[in-house]
């Protein structure tokens, strides 16, 4: 009896060294062909970053899923079957496992539907950025806005489940026309010759975007096929409009959306030295004025 259970034991322990030299050799494999794909998927030029991107998710994704087919199918007697039992326990794992499901749902439909993408700038809930990655369960942004003025990088990694894409409302500043209206304010006083002052806004701000002229329209054009998307003119305006504190001249123009600081930069720097040379034109700005009264201090006995 004992050389039996002896017997066993050395059948137990060969078959799990052999399922286990198996499992190594499988990981090995599935490992040597992801750093392959990965090679294979690098020789692509640098424009392609978008594409090499998802094209490494969808090896990586893939890879996972046959390593755990195939390892399962070493450890586990009669493997069928437990995928069936496994399916049947379906419903009840779906209600306890309620907000993955549902974070895999949206990761299938991001990559279904592009609501975004990586690269692009977006907004949900109260969360803005740019997206830096996709996984099966979240997406990360680096964050911009916050405390952070002019839409720029505050540094930090926000990672936003995928559920929320079902929930919140996005807003995408890549999507359809890599163009967004910015709007500056300026104040001058209604003395000031207006005219003149709107006529050197305007020549500011083609000196400073005409470069781009061509981009935008190309961009207009392919935006309207794909988007009901229509502007009247792409050039810079400004509107005018009386105030309390005098005439406001409402400066708007496209730019793309990581430069909105640079040009809100330059824009002011061009005025400011500009409108300095001109006496018929004044900015104004709130001031506060504080009056003192001497008070009698004299003290009465």
């Amino acid at each position: 009896m004992e050389n039996y259970v002896e017997y066993l034991n050395d059948i137990i322990a060969y078959d799990i060294r052999w399922n286990i030299y198996k499992t190594i050799l499988v990981i090995l494999v599935l490992w040597l062909i992801k750093k392959g794909a990965y090679k294979i998927i690098e020789r692509g030029n640098d424009v392609e970053i978008k594409k090499k991107f998802h094209s490494r998710k969808t090896v990586e994704y893939a890879l996972v899923f046959i390593g755990f087919l195939l390892i399962g199918n070493i450890w586990i007697i009669n493997f069928q079957s437990i995928t069936t039992f496994l399916g049947l326990l379906s419903a009840g794992i779906a209600i306890a496992l309620k907000d993955i499901f549902v974070n895999i749902a949206g990761w299938i439909f991001i990559y279904w539907r592009k609501p975004f993408d990586v690269g692009d700038r977006i907004q949900i809930g109260e969360y803005k950025g740019d997206v830096v990655d996709l996984r099966l369960f979240q997406f990360s942004l680096l964050e911009v806005g916050n405390w952070v003025d002019g839409e720029q990088s505050t540094g930090r990694i926000v990672h936003v489940p995928n559920g929320k894409v079902f929930i919140d409302p996005q807003a995408n500043y890549s999507q359809g026309f890599d163009y967004i209206w910015n709007e500056q304010n300026i104040y001058i006083g209604l003395e000031s010759d207006y005219k003149k002052a709107c006529s050197l806004l305007k020549e500011i701000m083609n000196e400073l975007l005409s470069p781009d002229y061509k981009t935008i329209e190309a961009d207009l054009r392919r935006a309207q096929k794909e988007h009901f998307i229509s502007f009247s003119q792409y050039t810079p305006t400004v509107y005018t409009k009386i105030q309390e504190r005098g005439i406001q001249l409402s400066l708007r123009y496209l730019c793309k959306p990581r430069k909105r600081r640079v040009f809100e930069h330059q824009i002011t720097e061009a005025i400011i030295d500009r409108f300095r040379a001109e006496k018929d034109i004044r900015i104004v700005y709130p001031i506060t004025s504080i009056y003192l009264e001497k008070g009698n201090n004299s003290l009465e006995n």
